[in-house]
């Protein structure tokens, strides 16, 4: 029976993080277990546009475990991904404190992130205070509390994406929390530690999974390697994109037929050759994620392979070239 979507869902794009799609292969299932009966990060390596960041969102709605996800940028701090601390709302209200204000409580500046939330997420909600304490309403909310109602509050996938845009010391200062799953928030001296489960859970394997992304735009500590399980993702070949075209297509248009998986197959086909021009005249090649914004765009437009308006849509699409000083290269 087709499965009947809101115009919002009909729309998601090939970037969607919602988890439902990913074709995984053995080799990469097989990398996720490891990484859960190790308890260590999977470092995830692949040309952009392949899927790394989809990974961690499918095993969490997979599985039914909590999920949440950090974008790390070329400003983040070391400690982001545990907890921020607004000193300057701090600063300003032990200014008006001076001038009669109520007593400041220390934990109510303190927002706790990812990993905070993936490890202990009672403590999360308290910002680390002790059960009973803090005024009513000082409660902190859980980031992707929509996301997470009604899985399991014992297990939790976090992505860390993009770990290569960091300085080095971000890397660094996850190896302690990752390794001893604990971490003391500096501000408050609030010690976080891994929270026992509520129910039964296999001790086999961690509750945790981190996946951490790496377009090797920069070279990650050798400390930090050593603690992760790491894995690249291999271009997909042709029988691979048609069974993630296929996927895709049925969230598109609620089935695909001979004809679409043709087109699929054929669109393929042609990708190897866009991506062999990209590679002859210094261009990145177009990613998995583009090749299916060009399917859908066929699809939809009805552009077939070949056509005036296809050559337009490779250059639109799949091939996009830069602009500096002036000139088009």
């Amino acid at each position: 029976m087709t499965e009947h979507r809101s115009p919002e869902e009909s729309f998601l794009s090939p970037d969607r993080g919602d988890g439902e799609i990913y074709v995984m292969s053995p080799r990469i299932d097989e990398a996720v277990m490891v990484a859960l009966a190790t308890g260590r990060p999977l470092l995830l390596r692949g040309r952009p546009g392949s899927g790394k960041s989809s990974l961690a969102p499918f095993i969490a709605r997979q599985r039914g475990w909590r999920y949440y996800d950090h974008v790390i940028t070329y400003a983040t701090r070391s400690t982001e991904l545990l907890w921020r601390y607004d000193s300057v709302r701090r600063l300003a209200d032990a200014q008006a404190h001076r001038q009669g204000a109520v007593g400041l409580d220390d934990a109510s500046y303190v927002e706790p992130g990812v990993l905070w939330w993936a490890l202990a997420p009672q403590s999360a909600a308290r910002r680390g205070r002790s059960a009973g304490e803090g005024a009513p309403g000082s409660e902190c909310l859980d980031p992707s509390a929509e996301v997470n109602a009604g899985r399991s509050p014992d297990h939790a996938v976090v992505l860390i994406d993009e770990i290569d845009k960091a300085d080095p010391d971000v890397p660094n200062s996850l190896l302690v929390p990752l390794g001893s799953h604990r971490f003391t928030v500096m501000e408050t001296g609030t010690e976080v530690r891994l929270e026992r489960p509520t129910g039964e859970v296999d001790p086999r394997f961690s509750r945790h999974l981190v996946v951490i992304t790496t377009n090797d735009e920069r070279e990650l500590p050798q400390a930090f390697l050593r603690r992760c399980v790491v894995e690249t993702l291999p271009d997909h070949d042709v029988p691979s994109l048609v069974r993630i075209a296929e996927e895709h297509m049925k969230t598109w248009h609620g089935s695909a037929g001979d004809g679409e998986l043709r087109l699929a197959e054929a669109l393929a086909v042609e990708l190897g050759k866009v991506r062999e021009q990209a590679m002859t005249i210094g261009l990145r090649e177009p990613s998995t994620a583009e090749f299916l914004d060009a399917l859908r765009a066929c699809l939809t437009l009805g552009i077939t392979l070949g056509s005036e308006r296809w050559e337009w849509l490779k250059n639109c699409v799949l091939i996009k070239r830069q602009q500096i000083a002036g000139d088009e290269w």
